[in-house]
């Protein structure tokens, strides 16, 4: 075991906790690069939900996009009144209920999308061929399967 983490027992449940430590430090990480490297002081949240919108087939409202970014819809209101200021977004009434949005993405979205994605991508090259693109593959099923496994217990945590 690593000796930061010895003090963890030596069962099932100190290895969960050094799993999960090794998790909270990579997305620390990976917060760290994405906040050094957003144009238009994007932050993490804001550049979540524009990377979803530029994939997605028309628009999704505020609610969908809580539920995928697994957060508060008060936390997406707040994140979404940031990107409508920027214009990187429009969000419109639902023609059938007049109540709920509609959320897409605008051609300047679009461009910071497609900014944010080309400064990052000199650092994620990097990143992979120092570890290997087949081990990077390798390790991808394990973590999707611990992150939809997580999300399903999310009742308990």
């Amino acid at each position: 075991m690593n000796e930061r983490f010895r003090a963890y027992p030596a069962d099932a449940s100190g290895a969960a906790l050094t799993l999960l430590n090794e998790i909270n430090g990579i997305a620390q990480l990976s917060r760290s690069l994405l906040e050094s490297r957003l144009p238009m002081g994007l932050t993490p949240p804001q550049f979540d939900v524009i990377n979803i919108l530029a994939s997605a087939a028309g628009n999704l409202s505020p609610i969908n996009l809580a539920t995928q970014l697994k957060v508060p819809k008060t936390s997406m209101t707040n994140t979404l009144t940031g990107l409508e200021k920027k214009r990187l977004i429009s969000m419109t009434p639902n023609p059938q209920d007049g109540r709920s949005k509609h959320v897409s993405i605008t051609e300047e979205g679009r461009d910071t999308h497609l900014q944010a994605l080309a400064a990052l991508s000199p650092d994620l090259t990097a990143f992979v061929q120092e570890i290997s693109i087949h081990r990077l593959r390798s390790v991808l099923p394990d973590l999707q399967q611990i992150r939809v496994k997580l999300g399903e217990d999310r009742t308990r945590l």
